[in-house]
């Protein structure tokens, strides 16, 4: 196959400036990388963020292509690379920070071991939207809480991203899973699985006499960081486990302590950012594919179309809340 030696591309220039699509110099795959056709680039709320250079913690030097999560095929293959061969379809979180090219173009070189086989019967677009908020979701719950059978997990903003993964991955792993949201976005969540709570109109101990005789939640998932992980500290049991993808605040660490309870923060971004973990990021996504193949989760999208021309568009729907689901640009096809 004759793969062009240029391709389009998304560039952010400026801090919240518009998208231009050019034609740029395509990447050649280096030892330990693939080139991946890119067929869907998943947007996350992150994104939005980094294009505003609101996100200290997520910086990437401009001209920049965005694009963290990415569902593409692999066309050619860098020196060293054995596990995977020219034609597989592969998805992954592989780049849009850090200064490495995220996938908002029509090819991308990225470190093979980021990646994973896409799920057989999802489509690119629905494997797009799945390595950032499963991989968050899977960090706190498995790698940092050790999820189980038996046990009653809340999920602080089921329906988002984050939580509605995280609630599939815990029913996965045999838990009871219960989910605050509001009440207009709480039967999200009951679709998933989990016992619904409006957290507007049910406050944190009346949540914990109601669902757990008292006891509190052997887990809880906080995906929005504030208030909800103080209530977080409350909710919990004795000798349970708090998780918060967003804990960047001052807390009050007394309730927590109280119930002898510990606490893990997960910062997904870190194997980008530093090239630590890389691997795991990969043996994560086999994890979402061996689960998606058995029916145990599904991704959540908006049905709204969009393509490199109109990313701006896609993140507009996002910053003025309108999206249901997860937005994907399809790059090709």
């Amino acid at each position: 196959m004759t793969i062009a030696s240029s391709m389009q591309a998304a560039v952010l220039e400026n801090h919240g400036a518009p998208f231009r699509l050019t034609s740029i110099a395509r990447p050649v795959p280096q030892a330990g990388q693939v080139l991946v056709r890119i067929m869907a680039s998943g947007v996350n709320p992150l994104d939005l963020k980094i294009r505003s250079g609101a996100a200290e913690h997520a910086r990437h030097p401009l001209p920049a292509i965005l694009g963290i999560d990415m569902a593409g095929v692999v066309v050619a293959l860098g020196a060293g690379v054995t596990g995977f061969r020219v034609g597989d379809e592969v998805y992954g979180m592989t780049g849009g920070v850090g200064g490495v090219q995220g996938s908002l173009a029509e090819y991308a070189a990225v470190d093979a071991s980021l990646l994973a086989l896409k799920p057989a019967h999802f489509s690119m677009r629905e494997t797009a939207s799945l390595p950032l908020v499963f991989i968050t979701a899977w960090e706190g719950l498995v790698d940092r809480a050790h999820v189980g059978a038996g046990q009653n997990v809340l999920v602080q903003g089921g329906a988002g991203g984050v939580g509605s993964m995280a609630i599939q991955i815990a029913r996965a792993f045999g838990a009871t899973v219960f989910a605050t949201d509001t009440a207009a976005r709480g039967s999200i969540s009951q679709q998933l699985g989990a016992t619904p709570i409006d957290h507007e109109q049910m406050p944190v101990e009346e949540q914990i006499a109601v669902h757990t005789a008292g006891r509190g939640f052997d887990v809880v998932y906080d995906t929005a960081g504030g208030a909800s992980l103080d209530a977080s500290f409350r909710a919990v049991a004795r000798f349970g486990h708090v998780v918060s993808s967003l804990g960047w605040g001052t807390h009050a660490l007394a309730p927590l302590s109280f119930r002898a309870a510990t606490y893990s923060g997960v910062f997904t971004l870190l194997p980008l950012l530093t090239g630590e973990g890389k691997p795991h990021h990969g043996e994560i996504l086999r994890e979402a594919t061996r689960l998606a193949e058995a029916g145990m989760i599904r991704p959540l999208l908006d049905a709204r179309q969009f393509e490199l021309a109109t990313v701006g568009e896609a993140h507009a729907l996002i910053e003025q809340r309108q999206a249901r689901g997860k937005v994907v640009v399809s790059i090709r096809g």
